[in-house]
């Protein structure tokens, strides 16, 4: 397949979750696509946009200035419509309409198995790109907004932790991940916590609580829990709570849930850089008549997988990093 034979105009869209970066791909989508003459469209709001035929025109002036910042300027969001079939007959006939040959579908393992299924049944092609603070999609080393959403993490860890340090107190800090623990653990070893709980892991709250008063008569007089939202206990507070109960002497606690400030913000250098990296690839790939695919990277060069397999596999925690974040915790 060859540009100018099938490929003459394009979309890009963004979905789920916002995450930092998302504007520098679509700013390399658009840029990408303007530079082998095919005409770009926006659609907004993602595959619900899709569903309502809201499109928009995108020229070079229309992703100027927006490298730098956070969220995404097409806005983003989740469609129960797009789940049904008279919702994906409703999308096609929009995307036709429109004369779109290609679609770019920015974001998570949910935005991928839509694309996967409209595309086993509709002839447009889609190309995935990783947009998703959690780093957990198979077939890439880093997703787009896990580095901004991590170094955020750290920035807020450090913050607690002086304050933790000055009342001598215990602070149990919920950072998102439902599914994957990758923002907790990482974050958990750059901040130094105490412990680091994640969905991956079973949680002892016994010897969670015995580490802890271990380290009160180290003469610790101040610790930092790290709790990925999906872990299987509960959240922060559930598991402060049962910690309480069995020290109830020994620490003043405290919760901080960071909640939504970790996928906000001006993206980072490395965000940047790989946004623009996968947002270019993703527009060769589809002149090259590449679809149902996925681009990542993988030891730092540019890598396809199918969407299939993207979303059916797990990417697993390095066993390697959970000992560290033991070990160091001492």
């Amino acid at each position: 397949m060859t540009n100018g034979k099938s490929i003459k105009k394009v979309a890009v869209f963004t979905s789920g979750g916002d995450a930092p970066g998302m504007n520098a791909c679509v700013r390399a989508v658009v840029r990408t696509a303007l530079y082998h003459g095919l005409q770009v469209t926006g659609i907004m709001r993602g595959y619900e946009g899709m569903i309502e035929g809201d499109f928009q025109n995108l020229t070079s002036q229309s992703v100027s200035n927006i490298i730098h910042r956070g969220g995404t300027i097409l806005k983003t969001a989740r469609s129960q419509r797009f789940r049904t079939e008279e919702g994906m007959q409703q999308a096609y006939r929009a995307l036709r309409a429109e004369r779109i040959d290609g679609v770019v579908a920015i974001g998570g393992d949910g935005t991928f198995k839509g694309a996967t299924e409209f595309s086993n049944k509709y002839e447009i092609p889609f190309i995935g790109i990783p947009g998703t603070i959690d780093n957990d999609l198979f077939g890439t080393d880093f997703t787009i907004g896990y580095d901004t959403a991590l170094n955020t993490v750290i920035e807020a860890i450090d913050k607690i932790r002086d304050t933790a340090q000055s009342h001598e107190r215990l602070f149990f800090i919920e950072v998102m991940g439902r599914d994957a623990g990758f923002i907790a653990l990482n974050a958990g070893i750059a901040a130094g916590a105490e412990a680091v709980l994640i969905p991956e892991t079973v949680t002892d709250i016994r010897k969670l609580a015995e580490d802890l008063e271990g380290g009160w008569l180290r003469k610790k007089t101040s610790s930092i829990v790290i709790v990925a939202e999906g872990d299987d206990i509960g959240g922060a507070i559930e598991i402060s709570n049962k910690v309480k109960e069995l020290l109830p002497d020994k620490y003043d606690i405290r919760v901080t849930i960071l909640g939504h400030i970790q996928r906000g913000g001006n993206p980072t250098c490395s965000d940047r850089v790989l946004a623009s990296r996968l947002g270019h690839a993703a527009v060769e790939a589809l002149i090259h008549g590449k679809s149902n695919m996925m681009v990542g990277t993988v030891h730092d060069k540019i890598h396809f997988t199918p969407f299939e397999k993207a979303v059916k596999h797990h990417v697993s925690v390095d066993s390697e990093l959970l000992n560290l974040a033991d070990v160091l915790s001492y």
